[in-house]
């Protein structure tokens, strides 16, 4: 039954089966991959058990079957939301047990869009904003700990805008943040402690030139600046800790990640080579950058892990589709994000949400 399985009471053997089920064995030491918890079928109680394919091995194991689609051999999972559409921008809630996101109702950034929230346990799934048009939260700092509020941008008249609304909420109970006559407001994230919401600031009806703007949530100060008019930058992310915000910046014919103090000095580039860099949010411990490239040699871009200080990058998701805006869990376990099996979902009818074990690197 168990092909290449010599495993000790201590380890964790991961492998697939001929049918495409994959399995993971979990010693009785503990449970290692706890982002799997939810989403496994138990196919065998724990207990003393031998398997053997030439070699054996006797433990306390417990198995767990954990569903892999559409041909990924990388581990991650799917996860199974009853909702229609585009599922997109997967955002953590502060406890790690549930997911916020974006779903476009009409396919890949095709609006209506609605705000999401998915419960990871018992797999329901509850609208929290939906008013008919283009509502979308951003991966990464979407979610306040502190303030327990859901930050995000909103299309509805006279044109967009940042929006807060309580965890708790339900559609009509957001309240509007910015409000500037000849200026657009898109993906906001929010300061660790909730005073401060930074997001793409764009003049009304410009598509380019994103300035990355501070606001206090109160309203009591000034919108300020944090990168340079003649820019185009995006997507900004704060850092745990609050001293940095990370975001996309359009330089050389392509987008690369740079790094900024959140009162727009220092600003430091974090990538480089061939490829785009895009939709960056920090881990929990504030170290290291998750971000979704194609680094100029895959057919989609998939999923790729910087430490917060630059360097070389590191390969997370391993498939021939596209992977993108992913999120990190608050306990730094997993990440989530949304997935589409072509190279390009512009045109589709949209993408899933994932979630596979995060790297230790």
């Amino acid at each position: 039954m168990f092909t290449g399985f010599a495993p000790s009471p201590s380890t964790v053997v991961r492998w697939a089966s001929v049918s495409g089920t994959f399995y993971q064995v979990q010693s009785a030491t503990g449970l290692m991959f706890p982002s799997w918890k939810n989403s496994g079928e138990p196919i065998m109680a724990a207990g003393t058990t031998t398997a053997s394919s030439g070699e054996s091995a006797t433990g306390r194991f417990s198995f767990v079957r954990v569903r892999v689609e559409e041909g990924r051999s990388d581990g991650a999972y799917k996860l199974q939301i009853p909702m229609t559409g585009s599922l997109q921008n997967p955002a953590w809630s502060p406890e790690g047990n549930e997911l916020l996101l974006t779903r476009f109702r009409n396919g890949y950034n095709e609006g209506p869009a609605d705000l999401v929230v998915f419960d990871l346990e018992d797999e329901s799934a509850r609208l929290l904003v939906a008013d008919g048009s283009d509502n979308v939260n951003l991966p990464g700092a979407s979610w306040n700990p502190v303030t327990r509020q859901v930050v995000f941008s909103s299309a509805r008249e006279p044109h967009d805008e940042i929006f807060l609304i309580a965890e708790n909420g339900v559609p009509g109970d957001e309240i509007q943040l910015t409000s500037r006559p000849g200026h657009m407001a898109y993906e906001p994230s929010l300061s660790p402690g909730g005073e401060r919401v930074v997001f793409e600031s764009h003049v009304l009806d410009v598509e380019t030139n994103g300035i990355i703007t501070s606001y206090k949530v109160d309203g009591s100060g000034a919108y300020e600046p944090l990168t340079g008019a003649s820019d185009d930058c995006r997507q900004p992310n704060w850092s745990p800790a609050g001293a940095y915000i990370v975001y996309q910046r359009w330089v050389g014919g392509q987008w690369d990640l740079w790094r900024i103090a959140t009162n727009g000095t220092s600003p430091l580039k974090l990538t480089s080579g061939a490829g785009d860099k895009t939709d960056a949010s920090f881990s929990p411990n504030g170290q290291w950058i998750i971000y979704s490239s194609d680094h100029g040699v895959l057919a989609g871009a998939n999923l790729y892990g910087l430490n917060a200080t630059g360097g070389p990058p590191q390969r997370v998701t391993f498939f021939g589709g596209y992977d993108g805006a992913p999120s990190w869990s608050p306990d730094g376990q997993r990440i989530a994000f949304e997935s589409y099996p072509g190279t390009d979902p512009d045109g589709s009818t949209g993408t899933a949400i994932w979630v596979i074990s995060a790297p230790i690197f």
